[in-house]
């Protein structure tokens, strides 16, 4: 629990950053996201997910 915990929180330190960093380019990548047509949407979603588990997968050092 307290590894989803941490991950959740490096999220938002990440988001925090990019919106204060290069808000422009935040904006431009929502506006973006919004226009994407729900079906591409749910496959980016399932890919990032997909990713992520195989990343945190990988840096745990389970096989």
């Amino acid at each position: 629990m307290w590894d989803f915990i941490a991950a959740l929180g490096l999220v938002f330190a990440i988001e925090g950053i990019l919106f204060a960093a290069i808000p422009h380019l935040a904006k431009d990548a929502l506006r973006s996201a919004a226009e994407t047509p729900p079906d591409q949407m749910r496959l980016i979603g399932l890919g990032s997910a997909v990713l992520g588990v195989v990343l945190v997968w990988l840096a745990r050092g389970t096989w």
